[in-house]
């Protein structure tokens, strides 16, 4: 798909003479006021299309085919917004007051101004860490679009060619089928049954019938015979002729003002950011009841207040925005190594919760590429050899089924194109849909000529297909008259026969013969195959109505073909059911074809699947359908259209499911859109299904979707294990601190700058390692996580009391013991004091050795550190012995001493923080240890 264009080209409006411009000639009348034969002569071009000279050319004149890049924020206003949120903004005004404080100190502490240096200094690194991450993803999310096709099909000197839409220039012949994204403004030159999708232009999203003749002046959105850009071909098809392309589209007047409008905060960004004021809520009270409970001791105003000052930095986790941005940027980019590619941030969210999967069946579970494998005809079958799209092979004793087989590839919109030259393309491929590109592959192992046979019956009409009627006509004249050729589901095609067309012999259709079609259908469809009916029929004149074309037909037999199952798919599969997501197939094929297929899969593995064919669900009342998808049994639903499919997602979502949902189709569109994840092909699958879609995958494949659920449950794991560490942490940070308070010792057991270099060396890096870590091994061996779940839940807030209060505990206890053991009364330690630069020294690398062990505690969930391996991560490794050496730096360096107001530890003082330093580490272990044997006493529990 192709959005594209900004200022509107108005057909028969102001505009016109830049319709004119695509000329060498003068301008010409209004487009949309002339006849279809006249608007090739006004814009100098040809039913045959331009030339691939005359295509150059006008590219080079008047430029690509795209809007302008959309609006972003310069480099300085992004870097400036780092400085706006909410921590930020709390930790500047802190070291403005403490700047203030420094000024009105008698004497001044060079302390003070140390402290709000250090603050500012923390503030500045994660506003560089948070610039980079969020340059990083523009350039990636640009870079992701890119791979995305964006094409459409056209005329270039008669062949019919799909080009990338940005090469479009003004007198382009565009071809027009449902589901595309109409890539310019262009005036209908020929249309059967063609209707638009307006929405994104008028707002209004019923279907919008086009025409070929000219109409009278008017506003230009109303000009019945146009089409423009950014909006979708939902039926029938057509031509049309480019007459205006990027900057002067009507759509870019619209794209102007969308670019201009802000951007909405995802739920997971709404969640964090009321986290964000809670805890700077909370640090600012917490901090003021400290400067409350000092003040009254005699102790200075200014001196308690950096005491405060100290409480509240405490807990303010400034490298959480980064953090978050790293994480969520790492998952979309592990994603789209994976072939999903995240359109929305609320698809990374969800997807970890995800319950139900509705997918198709062709080209998602299957290898869409189809192959003829047997024609059958008058109760005999006809092997066919040969795979793939490559006309060699052979229909045996092809001649009693060449009629069979004309009219199939008559009745055909697709193109096989061959391979190219030496670094070019090695496989034939097909332009269109794959089952007509199997059509005339089959047709040309028959040995009929394709060209030949077109140009012997050119197309006069055509009734394209739809999921209602679940048949294609087309209308060719003949050199006897005209014909209708049709295929399609064969229930549906064999209720409007009426005789039988085979072993060269014509008459009516029996009840004996309809018995002989159903069976050999049943039999094809059960070997896995999908099957379609043709049949043709005699007409009178050029434009029969639908009903007449489509009814009193001759039956010519039947054609199977096989789209054999992707390898990848059966583990996908498998690991979807082991996570407890439940995978229900929607198929317009045979309910034996579907299947055939699920069981292959493993989709189905019981005897007695439940099926569901449209025709049942249309008979369902609601309450009825949301008793059915209550059972726990194995769901197919075949023959249904993209309606049932909308159904069948709203009444999932309404027993509170999070359903994924597959689509590739222009009808899909609307289930894609309300579904909790919409997935659209990015291979097969249409411009409007790919615009409709949270997620498109690149290769069409279901592995890349269980792939994608496995990515997105760890990235949400990797959120909250950074909130686990840093929230731990800061327990441990505060907790000495209110214990000296109460107890009356007079000094911090750990300062505000001393915190502060924690967060600098212990707390931000080591957290945006854990925002990579992978996904854990048993990630998809769970339950999916309840979308009423919030990221501070039960268990997170417990874990971080837990691994918190070890820290706390710890800590203080190195503080108090070595602060008693040096037998100096309370009242006569100062800051110089050597025992107590021990003890906050000894606080401070206690905290960085806990930080190191707890950091490997939280990076599983329940699995033991040991099975994933304690060097599985060495960017988190390094990352933590960055921190320890910064703690040996300020221990021993004088110059940070100075700062820090340490002193050096000795071996003994090192072995023992170590030694306590393990202990969340050991804790957690054995709380893993312990949650795993209640897993598995529950999985061998009696049902």
């Amino acid at each position: 798909m192709m959005r594209t264009g900004t200022d509107p080209l108005v057909p028969g409006g102001a505009g016109d003479e830049a319709v004119g411009a695509a000329s060498d000639s003068s301008p010409p009348p209004a487009v949309r006021q002339l006849a279809a034969d006249e608007v090739f002569a006004a814009l100098d071009t040809s039913r045959r299309g331009l030339s691939a000279a005359q295509a150059r050319a006008r590219l080079a004149r008047y430029g690509a085919n795209e809007l302008p890049p959309a609006g972003r924020r310069a480099v300085w206003r992004q870097l400036g917004a780092q400085f706006t949120d909410l921590f930020a903004v709390v930790l500047i005004v802190a070291s403005g007051i403490t700047f203030l404080a420094y000024g009105l100190e008698e004497p001044s502490d060079i302390g003070t101004f140390q402290l709000a240096v250090a603050i500012l200094g923390v503030v500045v690194l994660n506003a560089a860490i948070g610039f980079a991450q969020e340059y990083s993803a523009e350039r990636t999310a640009q870079a992701l679009e890119a791979m995305v096709p964006h094409t459409c099909r056209v005329l270039r000197g008669g062949e019919r060619l799909e080009v990338p839409a940005q090469e479009l220039v003004p007198g382009d012949a565009v071809v027009l089928e449902a589901g595309d994204a109409v890539s310019a403004d262009c005036r209908v030159v020929e249309a059967h049954e063609l209707a638009v999708n307006n929405a994104p232009l008028t707002g209004e999203s019923n279907a919008v019938g086009r025409t070929a003749d000219r109409v009278a002046a008017g506003p230009p959105l109303e000009a019945r015979n146009c089409v423009f850009m950014g909006t979708d071909v939902v039926a029938g098809s057509g031509r049309a002729v480019v007459f205006a392309t990027g900057a002067r589209t009507e759509f870019g007047r619209i794209y102007r003002l969308a670019a201009a409008a802000p951007r909405q905060k995802t739920p997971l960004q709404l969640q964090v950011a009321s986290m964000a004021r809670r805890v700077a809520g909370a640090a600012l009270a917490i901090g003021a009841l400290m400067f409350a409970v000092r003040l009254p001791t005699g102790e200075p105003v200014v001196t308690s207040f950096v005491f405060a000052l100290g409480v509240m930095v405490a807990l303010v986790p400034e490298g959480l925005p980064a953090t978050l941005s790293v994480s969520l940027a790492i998952g979309v980019r592990r994603m789209a190594r994976r072939h999903a590619l995240i359109k929305q941030l609320l698809a990374v969210e969800a997807l970890g919760s995800t319950t139900v999967v509705c997918t198709d069946k062709t080209g998602t579970l299957t290898q869409a590429e189809m192959t003829v494998t047997q024609v059958w005809a008058g109760s005999v079958p006809y092997p066919v050899s040969g795979v793939g799209y490559a006309p060699s092979g052979e229909v045996a004793d092809a001649a009693p089924v060449r009629a069979l087989l004309r009219v199939a590839a008559l009745c055909c919109n697709a193109r096989l194109v061959p391979p190219e030259g030496a670094g070019g393309r090695e496989h034939w491929r097909v332009l269109g849909d794959t089952t007509e590109g199997a059509l005339l592959v089959v047709a040309a192992k028959a040995g009929l000529e394709l060209d030949a046979e077109e140009a012997a019956a050119p197309r006069v009409t055509e009734f394209p297909f739809d999921s209602d009627r679940k048949l294609m006509t087309t209308v060719h004249k003949t050199g006897a008259g005209y014909q209708a050729c049709v295929k399609g589901a064969p229930g549906e095609l064999l209720a409007r026969c009426t005789d039988v067309e085979w072993q060269g012999r014509r008459g009516p259709l029996t009840e004996e013969d309809r018995a002989a079609v159903v069976a050999a259908s049943d039999a094809l469809a059960s070997q896995g195959l999908r099957v379609l009916a043709v049949a043709r029929r005699e007409l009178d004149g050029p434009r029969p109505a639908q009903h007449e074309a489509e009814s009193g037909l001759a039956l010519l037999g039947l054609v199977g073909m096989l789209d054999p199952p992707r390898p990848e798919v059966t583990d996908a599969v498998a690991a979807c059911r082991r996570a407890g997501i439940r995978i229900v197939m929607v198929t317009g094929d045979h309910p034996l074809t579907g299947e055939a297929v699920a069981r292959r899969v493993g989709i189905v593995r019981r005897p007695d699947p439940v099926v569901m064919t449209g025709d049942r669900l249309d008979a369902m009342d609601d309450e009825a359908l949301d008793a059915l998808l209550a059972e726990p049994s194995e769901l197919l639903l075949c023959r249904v259209s993209p309606e049932h499919k909308m159904r069948v997602v709203t009444a999932f979502q309404r027993r509170g499911e999070v359903v994924a949902v597959t689509g590739d189709g222009a009808n899909d569109a609307p289930a894609l859109k309300h579904a909790d994840i919409g997935v659209a092909m990015g291979a097969s699958g249409t411009d409007v299904a790919r615009e409709a879609a949270a997620m498109v995958l690149l290769d069409d494949s279901f592995a890349s979707i269980a792939a994608a659920v496995r990515l997105g449950r760890a990235v949400y794991q990797n959120i909250r294990k950074f909130l686990v560490y840093l929230f731990s942490h800061n327990i441990g940070e505060l907790v000495p601190i209110l214990a000296a308070t109460f107890v009356g010792f007079p000094l911090v057991p750990i300062s505000a700058v001393q915190i502060l270099a924690i967060d600098l060396g212990s707390d931000v890096l080591p957290a945006l390692a854990l925002g990579a870590e992978p996904p854990e091994p048993d990630v998809m061996d769970r339950p999916p996580r309840s979308r009423r779940e919030r990221l501070f839940s039960a268990a997170v807030v417990g874990r971080i009391l837990f691994l918190g209060g070890i820290q706390a505990v710890c800590v203080s206890a190195v503080f108090f013991w070595h602060i008693g053991s040096s037998g100096i009364p309370f009242d006569d330690f100062t800051e110089d004091t050597l025992a107590y630069q021990e003890a906050i020294t000894m606080v401070q690398a206690g905290i960085v050795l806990s930080q190191f062990f707890n950091a490997l505690a939280v990076r599983t969930d329940r699995q033991s550190i040991l099975k994933v391996g304690l060097l599985s991560n060495p960017a988190l490794l390094a990352a933590g012995g960055f921190g320890v050496a910064l703690m040996a730096a300020i221990s021993y360096l004088p110059p940070l001493q100075a700062v820090f107001n340490t002193a050096p530890l000795d071996a003994a003082d090192w072995a023992v923080l170590a030694g306590l330093g393990t202990l969340p580490l050991l804790a957690d272990e054995a709380r893993k240890a312990w949650l795993r044997r209640r897993a598995d006493r529950r999985k061998g529990a009696p049902r």
